[in-house]
């Protein structure tokens, strides 16, 4: 019940290296790197907003890497603490209630059942991020909302397939350019057995991957890049096999 989680927790994407460089290896020493650069950066700047929510951010980021539940439950309770005091300084700062929603869901990840717990306060932080600022981080908050109604359960929680696909459908219109909002849609048809949603999707995936590709370089976007391009590799086999029988009606919204 717990795999929803999993889901969501990859909605931010690892700063990478290099595109030469861009293993998983490179991408989590980069993390760790970066967790270390921000909290610095925040203990010599403690009342600076942005050296705080870029800190949230490393602690979701680098929780990604973490070898056991302990290290990644000490993490990312250094990021929900951290987007707390922000948020209760500014209730109006979507960059906490961002990063508080994304490490409540890396901290999902440690608590086995007890994770669905967290589940209501991750949907209210996203809705009110996108309230405050629905363009951030390429229409985040809308994204990690559809991964959370897709992949929450739907009796013992707040799964919901027509709110997922509407907030997914509803990132890909915010930023239209960025590639993970059309594969978390082709993502979605494809469990869902829709398979002409998924192909025309995947259509306009593959046109605007080449703007993608040169609006989003660098090595800021190297592992963002790696993991696109695994995506594109999975969905474009699953299209290839044999169409699946018609999802069952109790599994639909």
């Amino acid at each position: 019940m717990v795999g929803f989680c999993l889901v969501v927790v990859s909605c931010i994407a690892i700063r990478g290296l290099s595109a030469s460089e861009g293993s998983p290896a490179d991408c989590e020493a980069r993390a760790r790197r970066e967790y270390w650069r921000a909290q610095a950066a925040h203990t010599n700047h403690v009342k600076d907003v942005k050296a705080a929510w870029e800190f949230a951010r490393a602690c979701f980021d680098v929780g990604e890497f973490a070898t056991n539940s302990a290290e990644r439950a000490e993490i990312d309770e250094q990021g929900i603490k951290l987007c707390r005091e922000l948020i209760a300084r500014d209730q109006n700062l979507a960059q906490g209630h961002y990063y508080l929603g994304m490490n409540l869901g890396q901290l999902a990840r440690t608590r086995g059942l007890s994770a669905l717990k967290l589940v209501g306060e991750m949907e209210t932080e996203f809705k009110r991020a996108r309230e405050l600022d629905e363009k951030f981080d390429n229409a985040g908050a809308d994204r990690n909302l559809g991964l959370l109604y897709r992949d929450a359960p739907r009796l013992a929680s707040i799964g919901s397939r027509s709110k997922a696909q509407r907030f997914l459908q509803k990132a890909a219109e915010v930023a239209p350019d960025f590639p993970e909002n059309r594969l978390n849609l082709i993502e979605s048809f494809l469990k869902w057995n829709d398979r002409n949603g998924a192909k025309r999707e995947l259509k306009a995936l593959e046109e605007l991957w080449p703007k993608a590709a040169t609006i989003l370089s660098g090595q800021e976007w190297a592992c963002n890049w790696m993991d696109w391009k695994k995506q594109l590799q999975q969905v474009k086999k699953k299209l290839d096999e044999p169409a699946k029988a018609i999802e069952s009606p109790r599994n639909k919204d």
